[in-house]
């Protein structure tokens, strides 16, 4: 569970799981001051680390030695009927074309990635 709290300052947000904080705000277009991760920012940063970890989790299963594994994710707005989230991952070690298909592939079962294929819903809890 994750509690976001305003502030005295407009648009700045804190948010924390009760273990670690973090803060989102906006924009100056928007209003905000720029003091944070803006929520769409978010949803990148979430992906992009489960697929960070799916990864090197796939590759601990397949006995790949990895070095430093960079995942870069941008959301894509633009599309009206669509999120299209743009991925890309960087090997600081090589990896054969067959390594890298299993790792790949292996993203298919991102948790995050699956919950962000469903259909949503919220659900006002009061």
């Amino acid at each position: 569970m994750i509690r976001a709290r305003s502030s005295d300052v407009p648009w700045l947000t804190e948010f924390s799981n009760g273990e670690y904080q973090a803060r989102a705000d906006a924009t100056p277009e928007k209003g905000g001051g720029n003091r944070g991760f803006r929520p769409h920012e978010l949803l990148e940063a979430a992906l992009a680390s489960c697929m960070n970890i799916t990864l090197r989790m796939a590759a601990a299963k397949h006995d790949i030695a990895l070095g430093e594994v960079v995942v870069t994710v941008t959301l894509n707005r633009l599309a009206p009927a669509e999120a299209v989230f743009t991925y890309s991952v960087h090997w600081d070690r090589a990896v054969t074309d067959a390594q890298r298909a299993v790792l790949i592939a292996a993203l298919d079962n991102c948790p995050v990635r699956n919950t962000l294929s469903r259909s949503i819903r919220c659900v006002y809890a009061g």
